[in-house]
């Protein structure tokens, strides 16, 4: 500690150099947090996605729904615990420009607690949807959209006709939930009875159905045994987890490990080339100073040593920064991609990179400022 002043004024010998080489490591270091948190906050949200949840949709994309009346023959498959479903009734509100997706569900408890971290909603709302037939649940964002509130009755147009020909759908806004999926601007909840009966095509037909494995680590089995039990009728269906869905579409998104992996070595080869470039020349330009240093018995480690304790008060700093200013991005992101967050455990990795930056970056600059000959560099100031 005894020697941090003298490190301290050297940092700031050249303010303008110090000031690139804190802002090269926090942009590096914001960079490697975004991209850290957004792997392990995407692996997180696939493990947190419920396995237990099956998703049952029709085998091909593009096919008509499925009929409702196979709800009682996928409660009788071996390994399903529960089921629900729903249907998407696709509307706008005033104009084409304003979508509103109502997502029409059984008003059942089950709803309410087979998917919290998709949607959520009281028990008392869920009840008077249930009692209400063009009931409807709203999200706080839709409602400050449009200015709807609770007892408020909405007309919405579909291209899906009621039974007398009707394009209109009117519905009385009875309660709240709240959407995870970033969403919340354009869902809606209502009852499917009533859009069910209402509809003059597609009666009795749903979009998905939803099965509870009763036991999730035999989900995959589970899939297997619904899918068989409909391959031959009339829809059959496509069936996998909740979680082998978000997994198939993080696989969409290539080989996230490997191209995360190639853009951080990028950027940090490219840091340490120049924070090693700048650090060279900071040592060069102090090579007689050095000499003193020796001259009056710092030996060769200490001289080092210093050298070092400049470029790792420059770079942990900064690598901190840059870090902070990745986890104040995090929640903005969150809005749009629901899940996302930066692990603490990127932060220890951050400071331990910048460490291995510091020391690589100074390494050549500090070995020639140890091995330095006093004689040489006193006879170079003459």
């Amino acid at each position: 500690m005894k020697f941090l002043p003298l490190v301290w004024s050297v940092i700031w010998r050249n303010p303008v150099r110090t000031a690139l080489i804190f802002l090269q490591v926090c942009v590096a270091f914001a960079l490697f947090g975004v991209l850290q948190g957004l792997k392990t906050g995407m692996d997180r949200a696939v493990a947190n996605t419920p396995a237990g949840v099956l998703y049952v949709a029709p085998a091909v994309y593009g096919e008509p729904p499925l009929p409702i009346a196979d709800l009682s023959r996928l409660k009788s498959i071996p390994g399903v615990k529960a089921c629900a479903f729903n249907y998407d009734l696709i509307t706008f509100y005033q104009k084409p420009t304003q979508p509103v997706y109502v997502l029409a569900i059984p008003p059942i408890d089950l709803m309410r607690t087979m998917l919290p971290d998709l949607f959520t909603f009281t028990p008392k709302d869920l009840e008077a949807l249930r009692k209400t037939r063009t009931g409807m649940l709203i999200t706080a964002d839709i409602g400050r959209k449009y200015g709807w509130h609770i007892g408020d009755k909405i007309p919405l147009t579909s291209s899906t006709l009621q039974v007398d020909g009707s394009a209109a759908w009117t519905f009385d806004i009875v309660g709240m939930f709240a959407l995870h999926n970033g969403e919340e601007g354009v869902w809606v909840l209502a009852n499917y009875d009533y859009i069910d009966e209402a509809r003059a095509d597609g009666k009795g037909t749903v979009g998905h159905f939803y099965a509870i494995a009763s036991d999730p680590r035999q989900a995959a089995t589970v899939s297997d045994a619904i899918d068989r039990a409909f391959a031959n009728s009339a829809s059959p269906t496509h069936t996998e987890s909740f979680r082998e869905f978000a997994q198939e579409n993080l696989q969409k998104l290539g080989d996230l490990d490997f191209a995360i992996r190639s853009i951080l070595s990028a950027v940090l080869v490219a840091v340490v080339f120049s924070t090693a470039t700048m650090m060279t020349q900071t040592v060069g330009e102090r090579m007689p100073e050095l000499a003193v240093l020796k001259t009056i018995g710092f030996g060769n480690r200490t001289v080092f040593l210093l050298t070092a304790a400049e470029s790792l008060i420059i770079c942990i700093p900064a690598s901190l920064a840059g870090l902070a200013l990745s986890w104040i991005a995090f929640p903005l992101a969150a809005k749009y991609v629901p899940g996302l967050s930066m692990p603490m455990v990127v932060v220890p990795l951050g400071v331990l990179g910048a460490a291995l930056v510091a020391l690589i970056s100074v390494s050549v600059a500090g070995l020639r400022a140890a091995r330095l000959n006093i004689i040489d560099a006193l006879a170079e100031e003459q």
